[in-house]
C-alpha cells in the first residue's frame, strides 16, 4: 500500500489529472484527505477535487503551498516559471521537498526560480498512471536527503512503479521512452487495428482484437519474468505466420525506425528544456 509519511502534508500544486491520478492513489493507500492540500485556480475543478476526494481546496498556490511540506508541482511547463517565483518567498521561508511532473522543466531552473535550494525531484510519469498502471522516472538533486527520496518514491507509487536515474540529463531518455512511450503503442493498436480491417475483418473485431492482444502481450511481459526478446523468439515458430511478419518488420527496419523515434523524442525534451531558460 502506498502511504504518507509520518509528518509531511502533501500540497499540488495543480489539480489536473496526473494530480488527481496521484491523490486517489495516495487516498486508496490509507492516507489521510484532510492532510492533503490542492491548489486549483479553476472552480470547476476545485468542485469535482471536493466531491470525488474531499481534500483541502485552494483557489491560489501560496495558502495552499503553506499548508504543505511537500510540494508536487503539476501545472503545464509554460507556467511553471511563473508559478515557482510566485512561491519562492515561502519556499526560501519553508524549504519544503518540490517534487516536479512538469515536462521538460530542470531541477536548476527550479531552484532558480523558487530562490531556494530546497530539496528538489523531478519527475516524469506517464498516462497509464491515471490507473494506477504507470511508471515514473525520478531524479534528485544532491540537496535531497535518503528520507526525502523516500517520501518522493511513496508518493509517486501511487501512480504505479517507479525508476530512479542517477543522472539529470537522463530524465528525456525516460520522457521519450516511457513519458511518450503510451503513444506508441496506441499508434501500434491503431495501425494493427487498420491492417486488420484491410484483411477483411470489421473494425469491431479489429479493435477488439488489437486491443486484447496489445493487453495480453504486456502482461505477459511484465507478469512472465522472461524477456521480451524470449518471448519473442517463443512465439515465433520458424516459416510461421509470426516469422513471415517479423522479417517484413525488419526489411523495413523497424527496430531502426523505434530508436530514430525515441532519439527524436530524447532531443526534443532537451530542446524543450533550453526553451524554458
Amino acid at each position: 500500500m502506498t502511504e504518507l509519511p509520518a509528518a509531511p502534508d502533501v500540497t499540488f500544486i495543480g489539480g489536473g489529472n496526473m494530480a488527481r491520478s496521484l491523490i486517489g492513489g495516495l487516498l486508496a493507500g490509507g492516507a489521510s484527505a484532510a492532510r492533503i492540500h490542492v491548489a486549483e485556480p479553476v472552480e470547476a475543478l476545485r468542485t469535482a477535487l471536493a466531491k470525488d476526494f474531499n481534500v483541502d481546496l485552494h483557489a491560489d498556490a501560496m495558502s495552499a503551498a503553506a499548508c504543505g511540506r511537500v510540494w508536487v508541482m503539476a501545472v503545464k511547463p509554460q507556467v511553471m516559471k511563473i508559478v515557482c517565483e510566485s512561491l519562492s518567498t515561502l519556499a526560501i521561508a519553508q524549504r519544503p521537498l518540490v517534487i516536479s511532473i512538469a515536462a521538460g522543466i530542470t531541477t536548476n531552473q527550479i531552484a532558480r526560480w523558487l530562490g531556494a535550494r530546497t530539496a528538489i525531484v523531478r519527475s516524469m510519469p506517464n498516462t497509464p498512471a491515471l490507473l494506477g498502471a504507470g511508471i515514473t522516472g525520478l531524479y534528485a538533486t544532491p540537496e535531497t536527503s535518503a528520507e526525502d527520496r523516500s517520501v518522493a518514491d511513496r508518493l509517486l507509487r501511487a501512480a504505479g512503479t517507479t525508476v530512479w536515474v542517477e543522472e539529470e540529463s537522463l530524465m528525456d531518455a525516460v520522457t521519450a521512452v516511457s513519458g511518450s512511450g503510451p503513444a506508441y503503442v496506441f499508434l501500434l493498436a491503431q495501425s494493427l487495428m487498420e491492417a486488420g480491417v484491410k484483411e477483411g475483418l470489421d473494425p469491431t473485431q479489429a479493435e477488439a482484437l488489437a486491443n486484447q492482444t496489445l493487453l495480453g502481450a504486456a502482461r505477459m511481459l511484465t507478469e512472465s519474468g522472461e524477456t521480451a526478446e524470449v518471448l519473442r523468439q517463443r512465439v515465433t515458430s520458424p516459416n510461421g505466420t509470426t516469422q513471415a511478419a517479423i522479417e517484413s518488420f525488419q526489411a523495413d527496419q523497424f527496430e531502426a525506425i523505434v530508436a530514430r523515434a525515441v532519439h527524436a523524442a530524447r532531443v526534443r525534451g532537451a530542446e524543450l528544456s533550453a526553451a524554458n531558460e
